[in-house]
């Protein structure tokens, strides 16, 4: 028999512990009602204060009441969020408990001798809500089920298809159409979980400690011939052995180091083959372009890693020249330039948020040869053509492009996506100039840089809700039998406009539609945006009950946060009180873009859905008018300082205190699009929060990734790029999960194919990312099938 002194202790230990609950619901649901919210948690508050009272009474009433809170609280949370599991879980992760214990008989015989009866109605309830539980873990009301079609007889071969051999991957998308698909077969879904690691490489390249926190590790290499070639977060270039790893040469351009730099990442390197192809070594007939992110363009044989002497200034361009703001960090190309018979054409990142006095995001044309610069294209200025000269720099803020941009050999179009003039948060002080290419897809002519057409996906940019990837060219099969050459355009705002790339004309509708209004003081806001028919946008806004949290205690703050922001779905415009900005400043997508195969005409995706918070700061004692010192933040989360504007700006992701994100999961899918269509086939919640829990745990509730997918002929797909360290396999027919491994580090980049040695490898590089908090190191592993497989 248990002593009765236990069976106090127990009572009163129950007693408190649920008057502090009640009593934290009663103040927070009374502030969440207040504020417009929901009146259950007040509700709950006051029953289980009451049952606090009824356990202390020594009453079986509190076995009752309990009970009833139970029930009412599982019909609330199925009313809210119907049978998701993850959305269940912090409505009843205390409560549930928290019955199981009342019924045990160490609280209960304090009750009364009559208390076995007065337990039935609490146990049926603890019974029903295991049962829901049980029943929404075989449920996802957010999963899509269904089968990409395969090819089509006789369909096209892409206009890619002849520029190199299967088995090379020339550039950062394996082609200029940036594509990221690898036309080998070697690996299928019945062979892909035989993968194993075929070598390791370390570059060596750790961040150190003055570089910036944003040091990151996103390169894709490129494969040509028999080598593989990749740059390292301080931009060294690695030459290795396609087959084995082994390192050729390598080359440090010596980067200037500096912690204020935004950014110290490099995605990748360009290769240039003249016109025969000469293998003498020294010749530069072969040779690598490397950007580097203090503002300098290399040229190097892609045979011996010298730099060729005839480009630039002894295989170099300043890439700083022609313009009023050269301070270091500022200007930074971040990813690999692309490369014509003629041209080399790049744009570069420029710091965002700083002030109204930073460098020109142009984008500009050299001689491929020699270096020289032949055309320039300007987004502010209104003559975006105007060359550099004594009298004239380039515009100051211009919008730029930091991402690759795509290429059409045949109709020798680039395809230029740009973000918005910056600071990005406030543009009351822009000018018709800056705004009207902003946020945007450009088509120029790659000899000339004179403007096809361009197309924006973001009128007046208050958001940075810029075009963040490289864009996809595809030619697709109409329902009529003709052939249109489409581009793909995945944004932040997770809307894919698809163009004709010839005209810039949609082809998909994104029709103009009203959104919300009222701008902070001296802006405006645009009173339509265009919205694409082929989105993963939410199609409802935000609500309270899309709120999340550990417990029902942080989701409860988490309600109290999302009702006090300014929210009114997309396009909700910066304040003073606080914006709920969702898709959020980390976009839906990111520069990883999407993964198509051109032959079947099908496309994978990986869309992230955190929302951010924006809250603008007008100037006073904690937010000068002017810099303190010659150098910005050297990030691009938290106080945004926004100089030569009436407001800083606060940035960051939407969190619980327990910095749990507060909407709830899946924070990050796979998806798989039907081009012909244009519509969302399959989509399944992707990645655990293993790497991210007090206990590594792998639950799968859908994480967020940084990087983008590769898709293959053989009909599998890779990604790497979550916030838990492993490379996957899925079936690119339904999405379904076929492999996965552990990496070394995070894998916050983007994978590729090749084949060397009659092999087909898939390679990754892992080396973490400093913001997005993952593991770094300087891995980069080749997985293959096994000799003789």
């Amino acid at each position: 028999m248990a002593d009765p002194s236990r069976r106090s202790m127990a009572i009163l230990i129950t007693t408190a512990v649920f008057a502090l609950i009640g009593l934290y619901l009663l103040a927070g649901g009374g502030w969440l009602l207040a504020l417009g919210g929901s009146a259950y948690y007040l509700i709950a508050g006051l029953a289980l204060l009451a049952t606090a009272v009824l356990l202390w009474r020594r009453s079986q009433a509190a076995l009752w009441l309990y009970a009833a809170l139970l029930v009412g609280s599982i019909a609330w949370a199925i009313h809210e969020v119907g049978f998701d599991f993850w959305a269940l879980a912090p409505r009843g992760d205390i409560l549930v408990p928290l019955g199981i214990w009342l019924l045990l008989p160490l609280v209960t015989r304090r009750l009364g001798p009559a208390s076995g009866a007065a337990k039935l109605p609490l146990a049926v309830g603890v019974v029903a809500s295991l049962a829901v539980v049980g029943y929404a873990l075989t449920q996802d009301p957010q999963d899509i089920a269904g089968s990409l079609p395969p090819a089509s007889a006789g369909a096209p071969a892409p206009k890619d298809a002849a520029l190199m051999p299967d088995g090379d991957w020339h550039a950062y998308g394996r082609t200029q159409f940036g594509n990221r698909y690898a036309p080998l077969k070697q690996i299928t879904p019945d062979n892909v979980a035989k993968l194993k690691v075929a070598w390791t490489f370390r570059t060596g390249d750790m961040r150190g400690s003055d570089d910036p926190v944003e040091t990151t590790d996103e390169v894709t290499p490129i494969k040509v011939r028999d080598m593989l070639y990749l740059c390292s977060p301080h931009q060294k270039l690695f030459a290795l052995d396609a087959a084995t790893g082994t390192q050729k040469w390598m080359f440090d351009p010596k980067i200037e180091h500096n912690p204020t730099f935004q950014h110290l990442t490099c995605r990748g390197v360009s290769y240039h083959e003249a016109k025969g192809g000469s293998q003498a070594p020294g010749d530069c007939g072969r040779r690598i372009f490397l950007p580097t992110n203090d503002g300098r363009l290399f040229a190097l044989d892609a045979d011996t890693g010298a730099l060729c002497q005839g480009f630039g200034a002894g295989g170099v361009v300043d890439l700083k020249q022609g313009m009023s703001v050269k301070t270091p960090g500022f200007y930074e190309p971040t990813s690999p330039p692309v490369v014509t018979d003629k041209m080399v054409i790049i744009s570069g990142a420029v710091i965002d948020n700083y002030s109204t006095k930073e460098p020109s995001g142009v984008t500009r044309g050299f001689d491929v040869e020699t270096g020289k610069l032949i055309w320039a294209f300007d987004p502010g200025n209104p003559d975006p053509n105007e060359m550099p000269s004594d009298t004239h720099h380039f515009v100051e803020n211009s919008p730029n492009s930091w991402i690759t941009s795509a290429y059409d050999h045949t109709l020798n179009l680039i395809y230029i996506p740009t973000g918005v003039q910056t600071p990005d948060i406030w543009g009351g002080n822009r000018n018709a100039d800056s705004e009207r290419y902003a946020s945007s897809i450009l088509a120029l002519d790659a000899d000339t840089g004179k403007l096809a057409w361009a197309y924006q996906t973001v009128h007046h940019d208050l958001w940075d809700m810029d075009v963040p990837s490289q864009p996809s060219l595809v030619d697709v099969t109409a329902a009529d039998g003709s052939v249109v050459p489409a581009i793909y355009a995945p944004t932040k705002t997770g809307n894919i406009f698809v163009l004709d790339r010839r005209t810039g004309k949609p082809i998909v509708p994104a029709p103009e539609t009203p959104v919300p209004q009222g701008a902070a003081p001296g802006d405006r806001v645009s009173p339509t945006q265009p919205f694409s028919e082929l989105t993963f946008r939410p199609k409802q806004p935000l609500t309270g009950a899309d709120m999340w949290g550990g417990t029902m205690i942080d989701q409860l703050m988490c309600r109290i946060l999302f009702h006090r922001l300014r929210y009114e779905g997309p396009f909700t415009p910066p304040s003073l009180q606080g914006t709920l900005v969702f898709p959020g400043n980390l976009g839906m997508f990111e520069w990883g873009g999407i993964a198509v195969d051109p032959v079947r005409q099908i496309a994978i995706a990986n869309p992230i859905a955190i929302p951010f918070v924006s809250r603008l700061i007008p100037r006073g004692p904690n937010n000068p008018e002017a810099p303190n010192d010659a150098h910005p933040s050297g990030s691009e989360i938290g106080v945004q300082p926004q100089y030569g504007t009436p407001f800083g700006v606060t940035l960051g992701p939407l969190l619980s205190p327990l910095g749990i994100p507060c909407k709830r999961p899946p924070w990050g899918y796979m998806a798989g699009i039907d081009l012909k269509t244009n519509t969302i086939v399959w989509m399944h919640r992707n990645g655990t929060i293993e790497d991210n829990s007090p206990l590594p745990i792998p639950f799968k509730l859908g994480v967020p990734s940084l990087g983008g997918p590769l898709t293959t002929a053989g009909g599998v797909a890779f990604l790497t790029s979550t916030l838990d360290y492993y490379i996957r396999a899925y079936d690119v027919t339904t999405g379904r999960q076929l492999w996965q491994d552990r990496l070394p580090a995070g894998g916050q980049s983007t994978p590729m194919s090749y084949e060397a040695g009659g092999r087909q490898f898939v390679v990754t590089a892992d080396g973490g990312h400093g913001s997005f908090g993952t593991k770094l190191g300087d891995f980069v592993v080749a997985y293959a099938l096994p000799q003789g497989s």
